[in-house]
Formats: structure tokens, sequence, C-alpha cells
């Protein structure tokens, strides 16, 4: 069985997914984009602004799922460009400090709305 998650703490799916989904579990984030949930703006600044504003939606599923950043096993990073790698690693190495998860982190051609990142996570209990 699944269980669809949703919270407003979050910005809502700008295409036909879900925020996240609960199954066997194991919590699977949809790509989260540097969106404010409060006005469904792309936040300003670069990729350091955009990494935290995407780091905090996570935050906010997971939590709403009832999980945490210590439950995230995977990471995929997408970036807009590797130049902004350093950057980005250093705003989301604060949101795991300890037993950091599996990831990947590439650059892709563009990302929704002329975002610089977009982060898809998965977590267990």
């Amino acid at each position: 069985m699944k269980r669809i998650i949703h919270t407003h703490k979050a910005p809502a799916a700008v295409g036909p997914y879900s925020q996240a989904v609960e199954a066997g579990g194991t919590l699977y984030i949809s790509g989260q984009i540097p969106l404010n949930p409060e006005n469904a703006q792309i936040v300003t600044g670069g990729i350091r602004e955009q990494t935290e504003q995407v780091m905090k939606n996570i935050g906010a599923i997971l939590k709403t799922a009832g999980y945490g950043f210590e439950n995230v096993v995977k990471s995929t990073c997408l970036l807009s460009d590797m130049v902004n790698f350093k950057a980005m690693n250093e705003i989301y190495a604060k949101y795991y400090p300890a037993e950091q998860p599996a990831r990947a982190a590439f650059a892709v051609k563009e990302l929704p709305l002329g975002v610089l990142i977009e982060i898809e996570t998965i977590a267990i209990k």
C-alpha cells in the first residue's frame, strides 16, 4: 500500500506527480526545486540560496511524513552547471553532519523554471 504525502510547507507539485510517496517503509520525495512555498516564487540569489530553499522543502516533506534527515539514504542532485557543485555541497553538508546518505550529483542541460538545482530524496525508517 502507498501513502501520498503533501504539505503546504513545501511547494505544490508543478505537474502530475506527488510531493512524495511512502511505500513499504520507504519515502520517495520528488525532485524539489527552490520555490518558496509561501509565494510559489523561485528564491532570489544564487546556488547557495537555492540549495538552502531546496533543503528546507525536503525537510518539510520529511517532517510531514514522520521522517528526518537522519532517515535519508539516497539523494540525487541535479545542477544546471557543475561550476555550482562546491557551493551546493557546502550547504548540503549542513543537513547531513554525520552518516551522510549515498548521493549522485551531475549537471543537466536545463532544469524546470530555469532554476540552478533540483534534488530528489529517498528515506527509510
